[in-house]
C-alpha cells in the first residue's frame, strides 16, 4: 500500500510524529508527502532526509495559500523548488480551490499561480499533483494545453462524474482519500472508475475515516478496503493495482 498524498510535516504531528511514521512503515511501502507552502516544502525536504527510501516529497503551493500569500513568498517557493528539483517526485500540490471563494481577484490570483506551477512541471517534465475543489473542470481545461507533463494526478478528487470521465479519457489519474469511507457521493463516483487510473491517499491529518481520531497514513488501508467493497473485488487486487500506479507515476 502507498499513501499517495499526506502532510506529515503539519504541526498536528509534532507531538508524536515518530509513532505515526512507525505505524506507517509497518503497513505501507511508501508515502508521498506533499508540500503546500514555503515552510511546508522545507519541512518536507527534511522529512525526506529522515525517512529516505520511504517518504518521497512533492513540493508546491496550495491554492488557498496562493490566494493570500505575498508574491515574494511564492517566488521564493518556486526558486527553492527549482534548487531541489532532482529530489522531488512531482510538482504540487497546486491548483484551484473555489470553495467559499467568490472574490474574482483571489480566483485570478490562484489561476496565475497555478499556471506558473503547471509550466514548472511542463518544463522539467515532472508529474503534477492538482488540488481542485469546485474548479475541477477549469483545472482540467488549463492543464490540457501542456504536453510535456508525464503524469497528472487530481488528488482527493471530489468533482462530478463527467469531469472524472474526461480525466480518465486523457490518461490522467484520480486519487481517492479516506473520505470515501463516509461519503456516498464519492462511493458512487468510484463505482464506474477504472482501477488503472486510481491512486489511494489519506490527505492526513484531514478526513479521518474514524470519528474523533486524527487521520494518518496507515489509515490508507481503509481506502483499499472500501474500494474493494464498492467494486466487489479482493482487497489484494485493489492494493496491487493502486500501488503499481503510484510507483509508476512517482518513479519509486
Amino acid at each position: 500500500m502507498i499513501d499517495s498524498h499526506c502532510h506529515i510535516d503539519f504541526k498536528e504531528y509534532n507531538k508524536n510524529r515518530q509513532e505515526v511514521m512507525d505505524r506507517a512503515q509497518q503497513k505501507l511501502k511508501a508515502i508521498i508527502n506533499s508540500g503546500a507552502s514555503l515552510g511546508g516544502n522545507r519541512r518536507t525536504l527534511k522529512l525526506m532526509d529522515e525517512y529516505r527510501g520511504f517518504l518521497y516529497p512533492t513540493l508546491g503551493f496550495h491554492p488557498s495559500n496562493a490566494s493570500k500569500a505575498d508574491y515574494n513568498i511564492i517566488e521564493k517557493a518556486l526558486d527553492e523548488i527549482k534548487q531541489n528539483i532532482d529530489k522531488i517526485v512531482a510538482v504540487g500540490e497546486t491548483g484551484l480551490d473555489y470553495h467559499e471563494l467568490n472574490n474574482e481577484k483571489s480566483r485570478k490570483r490562484q489561476i496565475r499561480v497555478f499556471k506558473t506551477f503547471i509550466e514548472l512541471a511542463d518544463e522539467y517534465e515532472l508529474p503534477l499533483v492538482i488540488h481542485a475543489r469546485d474548479a475541477e473542470k477549469e483545472a482540467l481545461d488549463m492543464i490540457m494545453k501542456y504536453s510535456s507533463i508525464p503524469n497528472i494526478i487530481f488528488h482527493c478528487y471530489g468533482g462530478d462524474a463527467i469531469t472524472a470521465s474526461r480525466i480518465v479519457d486523457e490518461g490522467y489519474y484520480l486519487s481517492f482519500s479516506t473520505i470515501i469511507c463516509f461519503s456516498k457521493d464519492h462511493q458512487l463516483l468510484i463505482k464506474d472508475m477504472p482501477l488503472s487510473n486510481m491512486l489511494t491517499e489519506t490527505d492526513s491529518p484531514y478526513l479521518s475515516p474514524f470519528k474523533g481520531v486524527r487521520n494518518e497514513p496507515s489509515f490508507v488501508e481503509e481506502v483499499i478496503k472500501k474500494i474493494a467493497e464498492i467494486k466487489s473485488l479482493p482487497g489484494s487486487k485493489v492494493d496491487k493495482i493502486t500501488e503499481k500506479n503510484a510507483k509508476k507515476i512517482f518513479g519509486i
